[in-house]
């Protein structure tokens, strides 16, 4: 091989290095997109208490209406877990959110949410470390039924009218919404960010607020205009970390001992149980433990990240977010 050959080897080489590292250093790093939606896991990954959706329409089904009819959006928002534990979250402003729809032709409603298929706690941490192996059920998606439970909205948490929009807007927003449900399929639970406040965010959380605000935005770029005297909150749970350091994908990570021990032996520390006040219990403990050894792993975007934690180490906030303008 001539020497000019091997010089612009190692030039492709250097470039294809570069590149993919430089890709590592994206902040925040951007949510990875699919061609479209991988197998879910099942029927290993199950829901447990509650089934994803069990009254929604048919999956990836958004109905549409006449270009000119009318729809009022609302915003909607009830506490966490209420199913088991009430309006207690609501206390600590941990809350779920949701988009309605009432359609002023015909007088239907319809409710929209966007999260866990095999509920929050498998979408956080993996299973199995204790075989070996780390196995994610972490995929979230769109539920869409008929009818909105004003009662349970309006009781703990918010239902909010914010804009009225048309058919057309509605059946553009529809079509988003079948295609966003199949690109955008996994869930994540947490914000990353340098510190507590406003600063540096190393990866945003991919949960039910997030879809929510996404799918306004998506309204608003299609023609809706949104009451600018809502004002509306969001959870976050961040995590506080220095800049994040790259371990491994959900392959590669095999073929490193060390590392993978260390993996396992981190997310041993996670698992599911029966009874939600343990589990909740021993969560406490757990996050005790990673706070006093000051690293968490993160998956994401089927990459595994070590994060340096630092004080104060988680925050939960419960921010306004402006609609879109």
């Amino acid at each position: 091989m001539s020497q000019s050959l091997v010089l612009l080897s190692s030039c492709i080489m250097l470039f294809f290095v570069s590149t993919v590292m430089s890709s590592y250093e994206v902040w925040p790093q951007p949510h990875r997109k699919y061609n479209g939606r991988p197998p879910t896991g099942a029927p290993y990954c199950q829901a447990g208490v509650i089934p994803f959706c069990p009254t929604g329409l048919r999956p990836n089904y958004m109905p549409t209406v006449k270009p000119d009819d009318e729809l009022i959006v609302y915003a909607m928002k009830a506490p966490v877990w209420e199913f088991k534990f009430g309006s207690l979250l609501e206390k600590f402003h941990i809350m779920h959110d949701a988009i309605g729809f009432h359609h002023v032709q015909s007088g239907l409603n319809l409710t929209m949410e966007w999260y866990e298929l095999f509920q929050l706690f498998n979408c956080t941490f993996p299973h199995e470390p204790k075989a070996g192996t780390l196995r994610w059920c972490n995929q979230g998606a769109t539920c869409i039924y008929m009818g909105i439970d004003a009662k349970h909205w309006k009781e703990n948490g918010t239902l909010a009218q914010v804009a009225e929009i048309s058919g057309d807007v509605f059946n553009k927003f529809a079509n988003w919404t079948e295609t966003d449900n199949s690109t955008y399929p996994f869930y994540e639970t947490w914000t990353v960010r340098e510190k507590a406040g406003n600063n540096t965010v190393w990866f945003n959380p991919f949960d039910c607020a997030s879809w929510v605000l996404r799918a306004f935005e998506k309204m608003h770029e299609f023609g809706a205009e949104f009451n600018q005297f809502v004002h509306l909150n969001y959870t976050k749970i961040s995590l506080i970390s220095g800049e994040p350091q790259y371990v491994g994908n959900s392959s590669t990570i095999y073929e490193d001992p060390d590392t993978l021990k260390k993996l396992i032996q981190f997310y041993s520390n996670f698992q599911h149980y029966d009874n939600y006040f343990t589990m909740l219990e021993n969560l406490l403990l757990f996050i005790m433990k990673f706070v006093v050894d000051d690293t968490f792993y993160l998956f994401y975007n089927d990459q595994y990240w070590k994060l340096p934690l630092k004080s104060p180490y988680i925050e939960l906030t419960y921010d306004e977010v402006p609609l879109p303008s």
